[in-house]
Order: structure tokens, then C-alpha cells, then sequence
């Protein structure tokens, strides 16, 4: 049996494993088109800097020795340039830094706005045989919880509306659930750290939740409050998946279940 050329998003908590499925299932479906956090993606914006035409000519004469790298990482889009500007290597100070602040995320758009980009591009879309990571969940649900700050009701009427505009999209989420959140965020603490043990990705981590919005208001810091928030992510998430995207959504044990399991599940669905 083949499986039918639908499109997977990969979904879950950060240190589910998500990157690792997400290699291992493009390595099984060959022909599909992958889209990584960081790529430029038909439906995710993260990492990217999405500017009008007067902000992008703006950043070309700030940074003309990089002119022709970003526009090589430019991509028109209606009347936006979208730039995936951590794919350009540069030594010029606070390049990366001064272009987040085009992103749509870490409350640099406020509510109305933000909505309105992601759901008309998901309205775009017209993908088949794509592989996403984290692109319906995890970028999307840590700017509505800890930039915009929006209640659960909130997001949920989000999910509704994104969910009518999938409803004609042959998609499925599988979701990397974790079963002990502090052992996964101690093994991805190790992962993510130099060939000398200096931590690279908690000190970034903690320092976006500590510095948001909610975390301030909640006085959220350091691992405990990280455990915090991720156990009341994953809550949201398994109920955004239990009553709006129940027919749609795979549920895979992280770092239990193998590649055979998944695919077994995915063929499972398709009978």
C-alpha cells in the first residue's frame, strides 16, 4: 500500500524530537518537499522577516555588503518581501537582531494583524506531498500565549477558523507527545550545548519567556517556569487537537515510538 500524497506537519513540544521525525519521514517519502523552521515555507513565517516594499529597500541600504544575500533569501509575496534572514552567515553586528523585528512573531504584530497573516497564507495554500515542521502549533501558539497573551477561548476561536480554511486540504498533524516534559528539556539542554557543555539553547529559551508579556505578568523564570508553561502548552494543544482536529491528527510517543511505528500508524490511517 502507498500512502496518498496528503501533507504532515510535525507538532509538539520543544524536546519531543520533532527535527529527528521530521528527517527520518522525508527519508521514507523521498519525493516529498520538506519544509524546516528557518526555510521559507508557503504557511510559516518563523525566522523570517516579513517587510513591506519601503521597510526591504530600507534594510538593502543598511546592509549593502549583504545586498545580494538577501536578495538571493527574498521571496515576493503580494505587496511583502519575506527574507529568511538566519539563513544569511554574517559577522556584522545585530544584523539578525535589528531583522526579528520584522517577524510576525514575539508580539511584533498586534492580534488583528497577526491573525489575519497566517490565515490567509494557510488560505493560499495549495500543498501536496509537503512535509512541515512546527508550522500549525508551536510558533503560532507561544506568540498568541506569551506575546498577545490571549485566554485559551481565544486561541481556540483561532484554531476553529484555521481549521475551516484546511477543510478542503488533504493534511495530517502528527503530534510528538511527551510524557515526562523535564526529561525531555534535560535532554535537549545537553544537545544543545557546545563541545565545552555551555548551554546554547536554554539561556535563549528562558530569556524569550522571561522577557514576554505573560512571562513577565506571571513572573515565569528559569527552568521552573519554562516546565510551567510547556506543561500548560501541551494542555492547549492535546485540546486544540481533542475538539477541532480530532479527524486529522496522528498521536506518535516521543522518543518511543520508531519510524516503523509512525509509518505503520500513517498506512493505518489511509485503510
Amino acid at each position: 500500500m502507498h500512502l496518498k500524497r496528503i501533507n504532515y506537519f510535525v507538532e509538539g513540544i520543544q524536546g519531543a524530537g520533532k527535527s529527528t521525525l521530521v528527517q527520518q519521514i522525508s527519508g521514507a517519502l523521498s519525493d516529498y518537499k520538506v519544509f524546516r523552521e528557518g526555510d521559507f515555507s508557503p504557511v510559516e513565517l518563523a525566522w523570517c522577516a516579513y517587510t513591506t516594499e519601503k521597510q526591504y529597500r530600507d534594510i538593502l541600504e543598511d546592509y549593502p555588503s549583504l545586498a545580494a544575500e538577501i536578495k538571493e533569501k527574498t521571496v515576493e509575496e503580494g505587496a511583502c518581501k519575506i527574507i529568511s534572514y538566519t539563513q544569511i552567515l554574517t559577522d556584522l553586528p545585530d544584523f539578525h537582531k535589528n531583522l526579528e523585528k520584522f517577524e510576525i512573531y514575539n508580539g511584533n504584530l498586534d492580534k488583528e494583524s497577526f491573525e489575519k497573516v497566517v490565515l490567509e497564507r494557510f488560505g493560499r495554500w495549495r500543498g501536496e506531498g509537503q512535509i512541515f515542521e512546527c508550522s500549525i502549533f508551536q510558533n503560532i501558539i507561544e506568540n498568541q500565549m506569551l506575546y498577545l497573551m490571549m485566554d485559551e477561548e481565544e486561541i481556540l476561536s483561532f484554531y476553529r477558523r484555521l481549521k475551516n480554511i484546511l477543510n478542503d486540504k488533504p493534511y495530517r498533524i502528527i503530534y510528538l507527545d511527551v510524557d515526562n516534559i523535564p526529561d525531555a528539556i534535560d535532554v535537549i539542554r545537553k544537545e544543545r550545548s557546545d563541545d565545552k557543555g555551555n548551554e546554547l539553547w536554554f539561556p535563549l529559551m528562558a530569556r524569550y519567556m522571561e522577557e514576554s508579556p505573560y512571562g513577565r505578568t506571571h513572573t515565569l523564570a528559569g527552568l521552573e517556569g519554562l516546565l510551567m508553561h510547556l506543561e500548560k502548552r501541551k494542555a492547549l494543544e492535546h485540546r486544540i487537537m481533542d475538539e477541532i482536529f480530532r479527524d486529522n491528527t496522528v498521536i506518535v510517543r516521543s522518543k518511543k515510538d520508531t519510524l516503523d511505528d509512525v509509518m505503520k500508524l500513517l498506512y493505518r490511517e489511509q485503510e
